[in-house]
């Protein structure tokens, strides 16, 4: 997890495309200028990156489903809840699944667990559309290198 460039996701440890579901994990690092502010003398990761996380957890399922022929921006985030805490040096789990489909949009239902428990959950949309740049896509296929996206899957 690299806070400062929003690379919020370390690696994907289970992609099922049949089920339609993905999970990855990120460590929260131990040091961050996020943290000095959020909050001195006791940091916690911001609720608005544990959003951010579950989204790049939900777009990375939402490539593989879509071949790689597409790119997912989130659209609208629905009864995101924030249960526990989370602290620097955490590992995460995130799982993410599919509920709905259509018209170019896409829901998912997201959760983080931070040592065993429940942090958060979220059911996110997405829009998706073709890649709007050549630029965008070398640089996503080069993020999807880095965290185990399936190298058959990059070039369909």
């Amino acid at each position: 997890m690299n806070l400062e460039y929003f690379h919020l996701i370390d690696r994907i440890a289970d992609l099922h495309l049949e089920e339609r579901r993905i999970t990855v994990e990120a460590r929260v690092p131990e040091t961050s200028t996020i943290f000095e502010g959020h909050f001195p003398g006791y940091p916690l990761m911001p609720g608005v990156l544990l959003i951010e996380t579950m989204a790049q957890s939900s777009g990375w399922l939402l490539i593989a489903l879509m071949q790689f022929q597409r790119m997912p921006f989130l659209a609208a985030v629905k009864e995101a809840k924030m249960r526990s805490f989370v602290t620097p040096g955490e590992m995460l789990t995130i799982d993410v699944s599919v509920i709905h489909e259509g018209s170019g949009y896409t829901m998912t239902e997201a959760n983080i667990k931070a040592g065993g428990k429940l942090a958060c959950n979220a059911t996110l949309t997405f829009r998706h559309v073709s890649f709007p740049h050549t630029d965008l896509r070398g640089h996503m296929e080069t993020m999807a290198r880095q965290i185990g996206f399936p190298e058959q899957m990059i070039h369909g």
